[in-house]
């Protein structure tokens, strides 16, 4: 007896050597991409202009005020593009998911069309679109809607209807693989025992699309963070977002320390909201899950 859980855990040990070893070069390039760019962001951050140890980038957050604002504001734009996301990405997935799979290829061709396009060009786009004599007051002018030009580009309307067409499509794409996934007949059989449309939808279907959705939400929000070309064009100068901090401290004032402060702060503001992201909703995932 002994002897053969002495073999059990020889093998046990062996197995996971080799798994060690197989996962060695994947790991190997994790620490390359992620940890070591990281833990030299961190490094930077602990030296000052001068060179010199110090924890004056980290004071800098608590004795100049436009630190926060900028801070505020990157959470603001990435909340409320977020939200848009998600209130106009979710009834156009619902509706593709419904579609035969011939006309939902096409409907997703056209989703992802725009990632043929470059961001800079698009957003470009966005500007000739909505700035004072551009083409939308233009049209609305004539048709006698409005008097005078509509303020939506150089301000944070812009930025933010802007940012939300050029990340839609990360929201769709792996709602849309949720909702294709989920079983019509558990909607069906919801309906036979006595549930409407509605209920049926709001306690089956909806639930069991919470995977897709948490995923894509999260993937907006981190990626909005970030973002740096579509705020600085559409944004005019007058919304200034963290990673709009990051490149003039770099840039204009040669301060690596404290470019790199304001990114570990904003990667552990984010580490946080995602942790608290998982607790209030990963319980509620793992359960629409298990249904299945």
């Amino acid at each position: 007896m002994t002897r053969n859980a002495d073999v059990l855990a020889q093998g046990e040990r062996r197995e996971s050597a080799v798994l060690l070893i197989l996962c060695s070069p994947g790991l190997l390039l994790v620490a390359l991409v992620i940890v070591m760019p990281v833990g030299w962001l961190f490094w930077q951050s602990l030296f000052d202009a001068q060179g010199a140890l110090s924890d004056a980038n980290y004071r800098r957050f608590f004795t100049e005020p436009s630190y926060l604002k900028t801070l505020i504001t990157t959470f603001k734009v990435s909340f409320l593009v977020t939200v848009l996301c998600l209130i106009i990405g979710y009834p156009v997935t619902y509706m593709l998911s419904q579609l035969p799979r011939r006309w939902a290829a096409f409907c997703m061709f056209l989703v992802i069309l725009p990632f043929w396009t470059s961001v800079l060009v698009r957003t470009y786009a966005w500007l000739v679109i909505l700035q004072r004599k551009g083409l939308l007051n233009t049209w609305l002018i004539d048709l006698g809607v409005i008097d005078q030009p509509i303020s939506l580009a150089n301000n944070f309307a812009g930025v933010v209807i802007g940012m939300t067409h050029i990340l839609l499509p990360f929201l769709i794409l792996p709602l849309y693989a949720s909702m294709r996934s989920i079983d019509l007949d558990y909607v069906r059989a919801g309906m036979n025992l006595g549930a409407g449309p509605v209920a049926a939808f709001w306690q089956i279907f909806f639930p069991l699309s919470l995977p897709g959705l948490a995923s894509g939400l999260v993937t907006v929000f981190v990626l909005c963070l970030g973002f740096f070309v579509t705020p600085a064009l559409m944004g005019g100068g007058n919304v200034i977002m963290w990673a709009m901090r990051i490149e003039q401290t770099t840039r204009l004032y040669s301060n690596w320390g404290a470019g790199s402060a304001l990114g570990v702060v904003l990667l552990v503001v984010t580490l946080g909201l995602l942790a608290l992201f998982q607790k209030l909703v990963g319980s509620r995932v793992t359960g629409a899950w298990s249904v299945r």
